[in-house]
């Protein structure tokens, strides 16, 4: 049994028609529909571009906010950590 995930209502998408063939494409060779290739292809977004683009926008929040160090003070930090490191 596969675990059944809560879905959203229908949502209506225009993609251009060479994408669609393509999607359709992989779909029939895999035997799967193409809501199943789209959610695929969505899931490897988020996961790449997507979770960069979230990071980024977390980053900016933090920076805004003042959360943030001094690089040269991070560059004296690991100096100190790998000096003592060594001895």
């Amino acid at each position: 049994m596969r675990n059944q995930r809560e879905l959203s209502d229908p949502i209506t998408l225009r993609v251009p028609a060479d994408i669609l063939a393509e999607l359709e494409q992989i779909a029939g060779v895999c035997e799967r529909t193409r809501s199943w290739v789209f959610v695929r292809a969505l899931k490897a977004y988020l996961a790449a571009e997507g979770r960069e683009i979230l990071d980024i926008a977390k980053a900016r929040r933090e920076m805004a906010a003042g959360d943030v160090h001094d690089l040269e003070d991070v560059i004296d930090e690991v100096a100190a950590i790998v000096k003592e490191a060594a001895a």
